[in-house]
């Protein structure tokens, strides 16, 4: 008999936990199943399989991540803006490793819930972009090479990839001062030719 108040939200926030300590790509029914106390097979009431608890998790953490994102800018512009947005996804990344892995794949467009969920990020950014005068034509390209950065510096830093004993701190704030400057002046779209 599977356990009272056992929904997808609840698997999905103990997956979560799992794969914050674990790994995402450790994450599995049976350590799920075993954290809430239920058989395998129960969990097929709530989740389509691992695949469909991992995506469980994926809209659980990007609504998550999104909110936080929003949360850091909210009040701010520009410069300030985009500080404040570099230091939520450092932290989140930080402390929530395995939910911040769930992150870097993008659901399928057929996917509507996953897609919102996903573009509650996006959101915070494109009003990060506005902030440096950015039009919507311009902002996903900008989005596209600040989450690379970001991403790139994350990923290093939580693989052990910064051997130097210079500190991290000072570099990440280099990096995001380089970011803004390069936001400043960002290339504008050209008109398409032959239209």
């Amino acid at each position: 008999m599977p356990r009272a108040g056992l929904t997808p939200a609840v698997l999905a926030e103990e997956a979560a936990r799992i794969a914050d300590e674990e790994g995402f790509d450790r994450l599995s029914l049976a350590a799920v199943a075993k954290r809430v106390g239920v058989a395998v097979p129960s969990l097929y009431k709530h989740v389509r399989g691992v695949e469909g608890l991992r995506r469980e998790v994926a809209v659980r953490c990007a609504r998550e991540f999104g909110e936080r994102l929003g949360r850091a800018a909210m009040g701010r512009s520009h410069d300030d803006a985009l500080r404040a947005v570099a230091t939520a996804y450092r932290e989140y990344a930080r402390t929530h490793p395995g939910r911040y892995a769930a992150l870097q794949r993008a659901p399928s467009p057929q996917d509507e819930e996953a897609s919102a969920a996903f573009y509650v990020g996006v959101e915070a950014m494109v009003s990060v972009m506005r902030g440096f005068g950015l039009p919507d034509s311009d902002a996903i390209d900008a989005i596209r090479a600040l989450r690379s950065a970001l991403h790139g510096f994350v990923e290093l830093e939580a693989r052990g990839g910064f051997g130097l004993p210079q500190s991290t701190e000072h570099s990440y704030r280099i990096l995001v001062e380089a970011l803004i400057r390069a936001l400043r002046d960002w290339p504008r779209s050209a008109p398409e030719a032959g239209g």
